[in-house]
């Protein structure tokens, strides 16, 4: 995807960012973090959706932050220019949406404008779900190291295997649509990896682990 880029870069080691996409991802942060709490635990001025709020704006911005990045690194990697751009009309559906019960965590995504062929564009895409299919894992070893604070294991482990299965659906802008045309052994080995993260969650009960979702 080709784009007039922002010409006010900020060198951070080898990579660029600029003022305007740190504002976009700060943004997109806030509000998937707002939604995913709206949906574990509903809008309430009360401690339990603050709780609910802090747990969303770690585990989700943590997840939805190091996804993004993976592309954009990944991409100036190949030499291409590479900005997260926030869809303001898809932060504002994302948020009536949640108010429903419904996530759809599409806050933006990372443009890219350079010598990207089908099998960068892949290599690309996957790295976003690769990452939290990452701290998924790193989240449930936690939940089992950890004598404190397994909440936030459960629901790291949870959100970002469900992001990384969302991302994985081959449709629209989504990140399985670019890896699966460019290879579809890499595509069903992480769409398989994701899929037994999300039917792990169904064993976190018999554990006497129970997610809430209001």
């Amino acid at each position: 995807m080709h784009y007039i880029h922002d010409p006010n870069q900020i060198r951070v080691g080898p990579y660029t960012t600029s003022k305007r996409e740190m504002i976009d991802l700060a943004k997109a942060w806030i509000a998937i973090s707002i939604a995913f709490a709206l949906v574990l635990g509903g809008f309430s001025m009360s401690y339990e959706f603050a709780m609910y709020l802090g747990i969303a704006f770690f585990t989700v911005g943590l997840g939805f932050l190091l996804h993004e990045l993976a592309h954009k690194v990944v991409a100036q990697r190949y030499g291409c220019f590479a900005e997260f751009r926030a869809w303001n009309e898809m932060l504002v559906l994302m948020l009536v949406t949640s108010v429903l019960g419904i996530i759809l965590a599409a806050p933006g995504a990372v443009l890219i404008s350079g010598p990207v062929g089908k099998r960068r564009n892949g290599i690309i895409s996957v790295a976003g779900p690769a990452v939290n299919i990452i701290l998924a894992l790193a989240f449930l070893g936690l939940f089992f190291i950890l004598p404190v604070g397994k909440l936030v294991a459960v629901y790291g482990f949870t959100i970002n295997t469900w992001l990384a299965l969302f991302n994985m659906i081959p449709v629209w802008n989504l990140d399985g649509k670019k890896v699966l045309a460019w290879s579809k052994g890499v595509y069903f080995g992480v769409l398989g990896i994701a899929l037994l993260l999300f039917f792990a969650q169904m064993l976190l009960p018999a554990i006497g682990v129970h997610i809430q979702v209001s």
